[in-house]
């Protein structure tokens, strides 16, 4: 399938404006990155706590986080997750003894805050094992005759059915409860007095410390240094040493600038925006292999047209190809930007800004490198012999007279050869 068929645009014409836009994307990244000192890594890199927190109704984002940051030291970041109830609370906790506080002062935080004034037991925080245990007791005394087993049973349906959507953990009412099979009116009296059903659920609770987190930041370092130099390596043996660099650059290119936006729009670097960056690596380095692999085979074809003539209409010739696979690819990638929430958002927006660098790196970047270097070897090749001055009886005279004040004696004849 083609959409463009006998293109001739003059893609090397116009490839000042997009290397311009290159420079100022970079000199502005780079800037930003100075100015904020360095990138802003999340938790994964820092190390610190991500908590996910259910409420009942619309949470209020300025509540949470002025009453989490008058008990937790560091900076604290509340996000909505889109078309839910539900925040994600990150805290950057850099010492071992505070990470082992964390959660406990943070439960304690949003129970104060909250559901104040509660001394019942939350059932919304119960598992299993508690329920069963908080249980046995008041449903004796209440006169309602049930075995272990039976009451195991029942506590697995009850949490079950708090736990799957629409409630997702939280109900409103123990009344709620009376859809359970064998859950009896009498039971949820029981429960209303022995249990209070607080806002809010804390749905998980990740930890990462702050060893870990500094020994991910080089381990993903590493990963992208060394996917780039085998691809370097891999390229030069297929082709030859100056399109693996010029690939590289390219590349290298793409990501300094996905990194520099993110700094310019005070994004998280996490290790799903890692993944993200590998994956624009192989993507972008992809699309550039088939631009090059083109101008290999029109290198056979095409041997009368000077170089640039023959790279613009290799580029050409794939530009159905890269329209195609980018552009649906894109298209993707913005799905998830937008509706993918904040879990994916940091992914999904470096995908998003690599297609489009990655795009038209392959074209105005990694390929000008190639024009460059040929451009640079035939100058080589064509660049004219210094000219030597004709052997004259005065040249002859003046050969004699510098041997002579050098000590040596030499013939006009020998002192011109």
């Amino acid at each position: 399938m083609e959409i463009f068929r006998n293109t001739n645009f003059d893609f090397l014409g116009k490839k000042v404006p997009f290397i311009a836009v290159s420079i100022l994307l970079l000199a502005a990244g780079f800037a930003s990155l100075a100015i904020k000192g360095g990138p802003k890594y999340g938790i994964d890199f820092n190390g610190g706590t991500v908590t996910t927190v259910r409420f009942r109704d619309d949470p209020d984002e300025d509540r949470i986080r002025k009453a989490l940051a008058a008990k937790i030291p560091g900076e604290i970041s509340v996000q909505p997750v889109v078309g839910t109830n539900e925040v994600m609370i990150s805290t950057e906790l850099k010492s071992e003894s505070e990470l082992i506080q964390a959660r406990r002062t943070m439960e304690d935080t949003l129970y104060a805050t909250f559901a104040p004034g509660s001394t019942k037991p939350d059932f919304h925080a119960m598992g299993l094992d508690s329920l069963v245990d908080k249980l046995a007791g008041p449903l004796q005394k209440a006169s309602i005759s049930i075995s272990t087993e039976d009451l195991r049973a029942l506590a697995g349906r009850v949490l079950e059915y708090r736990n799957t959507p629409p409630r997702s953990g939280l109900i409103r009412s123990f009344d709620e409860l009376k859809a359970v099979q064998g859950f009896t009116p009498a039971m949820a009296t029981v429960m209303n007095q022995e249990f209070s059903l607080a806002p809010f659920v804390i749905r998980s609770f990740e930890l990462v410390g702050p060893k870990i987190g500094q020994e991910l930041r080089w381990q993903a370092i590493r990963a992208t240094l060394l996917a780039l130099a085998g691809m370097l390596v891999y390229i030069a043996l297929r082709f030859e040493w100056i399109y693996g660099v010029a690939a590289v650059l390219a590349v290298f290119h793409d990501t300094l600038v996905t990194i520099g936006l993110f700094s310019i729009f005070d994004k998280e670097i996490s290790l799903t925006v890692i993944a993200a960056l590998l994956t624009l690596v192989g993507y972008s380095m992809n699309d550039t292999i088939v631009v090059f692999d083109r101008i290999r085979e029109n290198l056979r074809l095409m041997r009368k047209e000077k170089f640039e003539t023959l790279v613009n209409a290799s580029i050409n010739q794939t530009l159905s190809r890269t329209v195609l696979t980018s552009g649906l690819t894109f298209l993707t990638v913005v799905a998830l930007w937008l509706f993918g929430g904040p879990v994916l958002n940091g992914f999904s927006f470096a995908l998003v800004v690599g297609i489009i660098v990655g795009s038209y790196s392959s074209i105005f970047i990694a390929s000008p490198i190639l024009v460059f270097w040929y451009r640079w070897l035939e100058a080589r090749k064509t660049a004219p012999a210094v000219a030597l001055p004709p052997i004259t009886k005065e040249n002859n005279r003046e050969a004699v007279r510098e041997s002579g004040k050098g000590g040596m004696k030499k013939s006009p004849t020998k002192a011109a050869r």
